[in-house]
């Protein structure tokens, strides 16, 4: 028998299904041996009983991204898949966004130069369609899709970026055949727009009224409208950084109701309240600004009692990368501008991981076995990447999390790793955080960023099988 490249030893292994001591023996960057005593290796890793997790596959991240309004995005594929990696993920599934006016296949080409050679770390792609002309439905979407971009987001606000009823109708139809995953941020861009010019017409325009002009209910109508799209053309859906109770009660009838309606949150909704966006007028809440806002402290158990019975299956960071210092960010418009012209989105692809298991696991509020799933496990069913990625199984990529836990980690910005000037959890002290990170074998954080750009391999993507088409007797013909 071959010797094993690597062994590690005495894990405490977690998969989303079962816990068990075990060693793990790794070859060419996959496992291929699981069980006690096994043969030395060339590399020995002592894990010494700590718990070993899969690699955290990121499947909601924002790098590089063009964004139209005079910001610019902190991290590109170099700073973001370092960042990634130290907070112990493995995979990253970040967007390739269609400009209107443009072509589905331009997006993606751009996507791939913006790539390039930086990724530390694998990465897939998910497709943003913001112009779904015939062409695009009939010719672009579907090639890309048989290519391995088989998953794709559509918004229901931002002007740049939404679809209305009809458009999201024909996109879905297109998911249908084609076996793709439809992610949708459901927000009501015209209650958003209206409450907007109604708070600026009065003077109220710091970065707390953000959260004013995005009450829970536009995001419980457009949760509720996507579902019922979603259930006119039979296609599976998964709702994006949901935030609190009325989202979460409206996607919970759906699954009552035999829908495949899936179901995505982050760490802002768990961490962060709408006092986070400012009590005054400062300008520091724009920090937290994001869409959906953070709610308040009874839907931040609303959100933790989602993970825990099921009624989410995804726990992303949202990572959109804006520095709060600077002319690029979140003062791009200036100190004095409205809360609407302030870049949305808050860093987090180092902090996921360590937050919800200090947070999730340790504090008893989840099991290990539903960190697992949560953060990799069903994010690679979801889109396509299972069983290569997200399990500790023979056969699988060698991405693994070593855990040190029991020592505080208290959290702050100079400890990460990210090109963004602050961590909106700064303060926090935690009970663990990745000891060590392997991406197909290799460590790429051991205490420090080992990873070298460029090693980072592209993967195209499977149908998941959520978005199998599946026949039925009363079906329209779509």
């Amino acid at each position: 028998m071959q010797p094993f490249d690597t062994v590690i030893r005495n894990a405490r292994v977690v998969t989303a299904a079962d816990t068990f001591t075990s060693d793990i023996g790794i070859r060419d960057g996959r496992i291929v041996s699981l069980g006690l005593d096994l043969p030395q290796g060339h590399q020995e890793i002592d894990a010494a009983g700590r718990h070993v997790t899969p690699g955290g596959i990121d499947s909601h991240v924002h790098l590089d991204q063009p964004t139209g309004d005079g910001s610019v995005m902190a991290d590109d594929f170099f700073s973001g898949t370092v960042s990634a990696a130290c907070g112990g993920t493995t995979t990253v599934i970040p967007f390739a966004c269609q400009q209107k006016g443009e072509s589905l296949r331009a997006a993606v080409d751009d996507y791939h130069r913006r790539a390039g050679n930086k990724p530390v770390i694998d990465y897939a792609f998910h497709l943003i369609v913001t112009d779904p002309t015939p062409q695009v439905l009939r010719e672009e979407l579907p090639a890309l899709i048989a290519e391995g971009y088989t998953s794709f987001k559509i918004y229901m606000t931002y002007d740049a970026l939404k679809l209305g009823d009809r458009e999201i109708l024909e996109t879905l139809s297109v998911a249908r055949r084609e076996g793709a995953m439809v992610m949708l941020h459901a927000e009501n861009s015209d209650c958003i727009a209206w409450l907007t010019e109604r708070l600026l017409a009065a003077g109220l325009t710091a970065p707390r009224y953000h959260n004013a002009s995005r009450p829970m209910l536009v995001e419980r109508e457009a949760t509720h409208r996507a579902i019922a799209l979603a259930e006119l053309v039979d296609v599976p859906i998964l709702i994006v950084h949901v935030s609190g109770r009325e989202a979460v009660e409206q996607i919970r009838w759906a699954q009552s109701q035999g829908l495949k309606v899936y179901a995505e949150t982050c760490p802002q909704y768990l961490f962060l309240t709408a006092d986070s966006l400012g009590c005054d007028d400062s300008f520091e809440g724009a920090k937290c600004i994001c869409s959906p806002p953070p709610r308040d402290a009874a839907n931040q158990q609303v959100i933790w009692d989602g993970l825990e019975n099921g009624s989410f299956e995804i726990f992303s960071s949202d990572h959109a990368p804006f520095r709060f210092d600077g002319p690029n960010g979140k003062k791009a418009h200036g100190e004095e501008v409205s809360f609407d012209q302030i870049a949305n989105g808050i860093p987090g692809v180092e902090t996921r991981m360590a937050l919800l298991w200090s947070e999730g696991v340790r504090s008893g509020r989840i099991t290990p076995q539903s960190f697992v799933a949560l953060t990799s496990t069903n994010a690679a069913r979801m889109y396509g990447l299972y069983p290569r990625k997200g399990s500790i199984a023979i056969g699988a990529d060698a991405d693994l999390v070593i855990w040190n836990e029991g020592e505080p980690v208290h959290l702050c910005n100079e400890m990460l790793h990210h090109n963004v000037d602050y961590t909106p959890y700064a303060g926090m002290t935690l009970s663990a955080w990745p000891a060590m990170t392997l991406s197909r074998g290799e460590v790429v954080w051991d205490g420090e960023p080992r990873g070298e750009a460029g090693r980072g391999r592209f993967l195209p993507c499977e149908r998941p099988a959520p978005a199998q088409l599946r026949r039925r007797k009363t079906e329209l013909a779509l």
